[in-house]
């Protein structure tokens, strides 16, 4: 008696890099089709019969594994519906050897074969997957060749001027790899450009962008979305400014060239935009760095907008604080639920809760975590903070809260007042901060001299180590902020001052000027 063969259910998965010719009624995916299934019908005798399901990649790369075809013929393997699956060359189902692993070990663990009918494989011995490997390496090979080449041909054309592609700049649509001015858009990108000049500033040109109802680029995509149309922000209205591409040049990886379309600002405007720019840049990080806040690039609200440094000034006295971002560019309905925060309370909350939580730590040797975020929510801060080396130090990443609210009235119209600095001007604190700094002059001049350790100042001190190493740096400020500090001139706190002054002398003054 002769016993019947067990079916074998084949699927076929075609792909086709490019969408050329793909409307053709036989194209390349019919003909990788029509060879596997008569190599499918040489088989009938071994059981092969073919799915119904095709599973066609036309115009899609094999650079990776999402491919819609792909995924469905994935489900229907793991749905244990296919027991072959064939290809008309190897690198029609992957060019990456990464990816082949991936299928490989996937078409094991559900008992699929795999059959290239132009090359005669067999996946079940090793010489077959060596086999299989060489042949992938050189296909991942031709594949990085073929990308080296494209970016050749990117820059050899960008270098003639060419438009090769990208987000085309309002002002422009692109014809035949140029760019051709939209007269329209044109006078919106004048507009634009000579009202930044006379505002000066990104914040003022965005209020009267919106006033104007001005919005950026409409654009279709391939998938027939249409994306843009919206109202400016303040990153892509500074890289707007900054397109050359309005003075009729082509940038490419650091360098410019002359480009094939017309301009539509003229040099002098240009130029004289971008010196306005790179200014207020300088100003942007020189007042940054004014600001002295100590908690700036750590500190966000509950929505995860970075909260920045900011201040004014009443009655001839300085107040900071720190404000979400959202409200700095004019998305309040984007701020956290604690949108300003006064920034002397705040630091100072901080950093007591620091010298507290860091006081309890053992003293075995471990490097000093770090703070890595603060969260403004509401009735509680949270602080994260982050060690040297996360894989060794157990308190890297530990977060801890600790309830807080404002001092009342601590923020109107967003003008601190001054309960937070009078409380922080108070001769209390200041015979505190004076006490501090007076202690750590006299703990440098003992490590200079060799007549003690941070470990015998600690004992001393009935401190730990990381509480003496973090006041040092107060032994370093210049005299002229002590006599600040003692005439009350200067509202802010030991932690705060051991952080963020610099050692100079004449940099501290200009800081805190």
């Amino acid at each position: 008696m002769v016993e019947a063969r067990k079916t074998a259910r084949c699927a076929i998965y075609t792909r086709k890099s490019t969408d050329h010719n793909l409307d053709l009624e036989f194209n390349s995916l019919d003909a990788q089709r029509e060879s596997c299934e008569a190599y499918i019908k040489s088989q009938a005798h071994e059981g092969w019969r073919l799915v119904p399901d095709r599973f066609d990649d036309g115009g899609i790369s094999g650079a990776s594994l999402e491919r819609p075809a792909l995924k469905e013929l994935v489900s229907g393997i793991e749905a244990g519906k296919i027991d072959i699956v064939v290809v008309y060359k190897v690198d029609r189902l992957t060019r990456s050897l990464t990816d082949f692993a991936k299928l490989v070990e996937l078409f094991d663990n559900h008992g699929v074969s795999f059959v290239s009918i132009t090359q005669a494989f067999n996946t079940t011995s090793s010489m077959g997957r060596l086999t299989l490997n060489v042949l992938l390496s050189f296909a991942q090979f031709e594949r990085e060749v073929i990308g080296e080449r494209v970016r050749d041909k990117i820059a050899a054309s960008k270098r003639k001027g060419l438009w090769m592609g990208g987000p085309v700049p309002l002002g422009y649509e692109a014809k035949d790899k140029k760019l051709v001015i939209l007269p329209k858009e044109a006078e919106t990108v004048r507009l634009i450009f000579r009202k930044y000049l006379e505002l000066g500033a990104i914040g003022p040109l965005l209020q009267e962008l919106d006033r104007l109802g001005m919005t950026t680029k409409r654009r279709r995509l391939s998938d027939g979305r249409t994306v843009g149309g919206g109202r400016f922000g303040k990153g892509a209205l500074n890289h707007f400014l900054r397109n050359r591409s309005y003075v009729g040049e082509i940038e490419h990886r650091g360098q410019v060239f002359t480009g094939c379309h017309e301009p539509i600002i003229d040099r002098e405007l240009f130029d004289a935009v971008q010196a306005k720019l790179s200014g207020n840049a300088v100003e942007r990080r020189l007042s940054l760095k004014a600001a002295a806040a100590p908690l700036a690039g750590k500190i966000y609200d509950d929505r995860g907008n970075r909260m920045g440094p900011s201040h004014t000034v009443k009655n001839g006295i300085r107040y900071r604080y720190y404000v979400s971002k959202a409200i700095l560019q004019r998305r309040p309905k984007e701020a956290g639920s604690v949108p300003r925060v006064p920034a002397v309370e705040i630091e100072e909350l901080v950093a007591t809760t620091l010298q507290e939580h860091l006081n309890a730590l053992p003293d075995d040797g471990r490097p000093t975590p770090d703070l890595d975020r603060i969260v403004i929510k509401q009735g509680i801060v949270e602080v994260c903070l982050a060690g040297p080396d996360v894989a060794d130090d157990d308190q890297a990443g530990v977060a801890f809260s600790v309830p807080w609210t404002p001092t009342s009235g601590t923020a109107v119209k967003g003008v601190v007042s001054g309960d937070a600095e009078a409380r922080m001007n108070s001769s209390k604190n200041r015979d505190a901060m004076l006490t501090a700094i007076g202690k750590a002059r006299l703990w440098i001049g003992d490590l200079t001299n060799d007549r003690a350790t941070i470990a015998q100042i600690a004992e001393r001190e009935g401190k730990g180590q990381r509480y003496i190493r973090m006041l040092l740096p107060l032994g370093f400020i210049a005299p002229s902020i002590v006599e600040a500090i003692n005439q009350g001139r200067l509202a802010t706190g030991t932690a705060g001052l051991a952080s963020s002054l610099p050692y100079s002398w004449i940099a501290q003054a200009r800081i805190l000027q």
